[in-house]
């Protein structure tokens, strides 16, 4: 069970980068525009939202890297605890305000990797 969590929340981490590198950086490009079906108007009206947003998700994707790696184990599975929680919130949220489809993008990794995290102890 550790190793599907480490899995899980590593791949959980990884989605994190990404939704960064989406608000950050792409939101205002084609690529951007395309996934969450804005037009270019709609994109810079709310760039600067976007981008606090994706900051948002860096720090997520950060403690949940940090808890990879932390020690000692009891800590880190602390963290790893803490940040998939956080997740998970934000994807309940985000899928009450905005698209059902969170809850499965953003937060089905992370439930499983709180699933797994839980059964290992």
């Amino acid at each position: 069970m550790t190793l599907l969590a480490q899995i899980f929340t590593g791949l959980t981490a990884l989605l994190h980068v990404g939704f960064l590198a989406l608000e950050m950086v792409l939101w205002t490009k084609p690529q951007g525009r395309r996934i969450f079906r804005m037009t270019q108007e709609q994109a810079e009206a709310t760039r600067v939202l976007a981008a606090n947003q994706g900051l948002y998700n860096g720090f997520l994707a950060a403690g949940l890297g940090w808890s990879l790696l932390a020690s000692p184990p009891a800590f880190a599975v602390q963290l790893q605890l803490f940040f998939l929680v956080c997740v998970v919130i934000a994807a309940i949220y985000g899928a009450w305000s905005v698209s059902a489809r969170i809850l499965l993008v953003q937060g089905g990794p992370a439930m499983l990797a709180l699933l797994f995290t839980v059964l290992a102890f």
